[in-house]
Order: structure tokens, then sequence, then C-alpha cells
């Protein structure tokens, strides 16, 4: 999440947000926090065009990621920041649970392609298997009749 949507959560401004977390540095290593690219934001500016946080910023955003959002908690000692940390946890359980049964349910689909190829290798046999013990003959092999 970015820095401005997580201050719009824990109703305080962006730069309050960005100073606790620069006061606590060594709580915001690499792999919970980092700065936008110029590219990224230029993207995102693009996409939000009447957001007013991204047209006035002088500086790039920040973006969060769960470990990050779960650090925030204990910068931002507060109750707001607390219940508001529980709820993005709770929405972040909630996608983690939501994205493994797409997996489970790709693999499941997977298995059952899998097992329907092999099927239909098995019903060409039996099917082979039956002309044969009828005498079925394929047209290739019939003796032409008349002209």
């Amino acid at each position: 999440m970015l820095d401005f949507d997580l201050a719009e959560l824990y109703g305080i401004e962006t730069k309050a947000l960005n100073q606790a977390v620069k006061r606590n540095s060594e709580r915001f290593p690499a792999d919970f926090m980092f700065e936008l690219s110029t590219k990224e934001f230029e993207n995102l500016r693009s996409q939000f065009v009447t957001a007013k946080d991204l047209t006035k910023r002088r500086n790039l955003p920040y973006g969060f990621t769960e470990h990050g959002i779960l650090m925030l908690s204990s910068v931002l000692n507060s109750e707001i920041a607390i219940s508001v940390n529980i709820d993005i946890m709770r929405t972040f359980n909630k996608m983690r649970k939501l994205i493994a049964s797409h997996i489970e349910l790709a693999q499941q689909l997977e298995n059952l392609e899998r097992s329907g190829r092999k099927n239909s290798q098995e019903i060409q046999k039996i099917w082979a298997a039956i002309a044969e013990l009828y005498g079925f003959q394929e047209k290739e092999n019939l003796r032409r009749i008349g002209f």
C-alpha cells in the first residue's frame, strides 16, 4: 500500500506518517518499505488524474509491504493505528486464502485436463479394440467394387 493511502486510513497527514517512518528507519528494511521509481510514480499519476496527493507531491511516494504495514502499528502507537492495522492484516489474510483457493482450483483443472487426455487416449484404444473384434475395417482398407 502507498504512504498516502495508509495516512488516510490512519487519519493523519502523509508527511506525519513519513516522518514517523524516517525516525524509526531501522524498523523498515527494504523488504518492508520501498520508494516508488519516477516511472512508477508517473504511471500511477496517469491512472489517478484527480488524486490531490499525487499532483502536489514533491517526493516520490513510499510503498509498504504487509510486514511494513504491520511494523507501522508499533511506530504509530494510537488506537486508530492499531484498529486499522488489524483490519489490514485481516484483509491480507483473506486475500492470501483467496489466492490459494484459485491456485488449488487451477491445479484441479490441470489434473482434470491431464486425466481427460489420458482417458481420451484410453477410449480411442477401446474403440480400436471393439472395431477389431467386430471386424470393422477402415475405408482405406476396403476393396473397391465396380468402376
